[in-house]
């Protein structure tokens, strides 16, 4: 398992990816919809300085990140990151004003209980804190694959609940991918300093990972629902960051009658995130509401002062 100090360094960045998730929803409020692969959408939200601040926090959650991908297994810290959407309900209360419904506090317990039992079933154990090329060319070329095809069957589909599915889905490999890359960076700093890091061809694959996986979150979060797109973003990014874990940097996790419990902890954590995703207050961090008519909106969360 991860040491304490990675899975507080991953609470951390989970903390702070809600954060810029709120900010980032209050500028992605004041850009127009887009129907295809907006590439000027980046563009128009730099305008915002609610929206920098937002990335601003995303930089303090990728700083927060490398430190627990130094000290902890990547199949333990990057699932920590599916405690960024009860936190960003949280964060999101006390900005956007609002009240979060009984619903909304069972999906929140469903997900941490969920979480907790399946990682501590599979009680994932630390790697190696380094991949070799030859692993990570397989690695790279599978995760672009899925990415394109996700990106590819997102573009065939109009606006809706499959749009965001899909844009979803290549966010989590993205992200997924990112973390990845970052674990090999940091290897990189600590055994040679800045230096190995900022030669390091890791070091801007992640960032160039991390960019494309913020852009098609933009594009997931303006397409649909958020009941389709953060369930498929929840287990996408632990799942994949899982399969990354034990194919790159040999982490192992508990077989056999274990994965009853396994498989119990996904459901829990898939069902409060369905839960989660259906509060009023979620819906409009992603723009959800924007889109759908008053008298089809969930009365779970009311709006509050800085909505109005």
């Amino acid at each position: 398992m991860a040491t304490w100090p990675a899975v507080v360094f991953a609470l951390l960045a989970a903390a702070s990816n809600a954060l810029a998730t709120v900010l980032q929803r209050r500028a992605a409020r004041t850009v127009p919809l887009s129907t295809g692969l907006r590439l000027g959408l980046l563009v128009d939200l730099l305008h915002r300085a609610v929206w920098l601040g937002g990335m601003l926090a995303v930089i303090a959650a990728a700083c927060f990140q490398a430190l627990a991908l130094s000290q902890g297994a990547l199949s333990v810290v990057q699932p920590l990151f599916v405690l960024e959407l009860p936190l960003a309900l949280l964060i999101g209360r006390v900005i956007l004003g609002g009240q979060i419904s009984r619903g909304g506090w069972t999906g929140v317990a469903l997900l941490v209980v969920g979480l907790g039992c399946a990682l501590a079933a599979a009680a994932p154990t630390i790697g190696t804190d380094h991949a070799a090329f030859s692993s990570w060319v397989p690695a790279l070329v599978v995760c672009a694959a899925v990415i394109a095809t996700a990106v590819a069957a997102a573009l065939r589909r109009g606006e809706g609940g499959v749009r965001a599915a899909c844009f979803a889905g290549a966010t989590a490999v993205a992200y997924a991918l990112t973390a990845a890359l970052m674990k090999d960076a940091t290897h990189a700093w600590q055994t040679g300093g800045p230096a190995a890091f900022f030669t390091a061809w890791q070091t801007y694959g992640f960032a160039a990972a991390g960019v494309t996986a913020l852009f098609l979150l933009e594009n997931a979060m303006q397409s649909g629902p958020l009941t389709a797109s953060q369930p498929v973003l929840t287990l996408g990014d632990a799942l994949v960051s899982l399969s990354l874990g034990v194919t790159l940097y040999d982490e192992r996790v508990r077989t056999g009658w274990w994965l009853i419990p396994e498989c119990l902890g996904i459901a829990l954590v898939l069902w409060g995130a369905v839960l989660l995703s259906r509060v009023a207050l979620a819906r409009d961090l992603t723009g959800a509401q924007d889109k759908e008519p008053a008298a089809a909106r969930d009365t779970g969360a009311e709006p509050g002062p800085a909505d109005t």
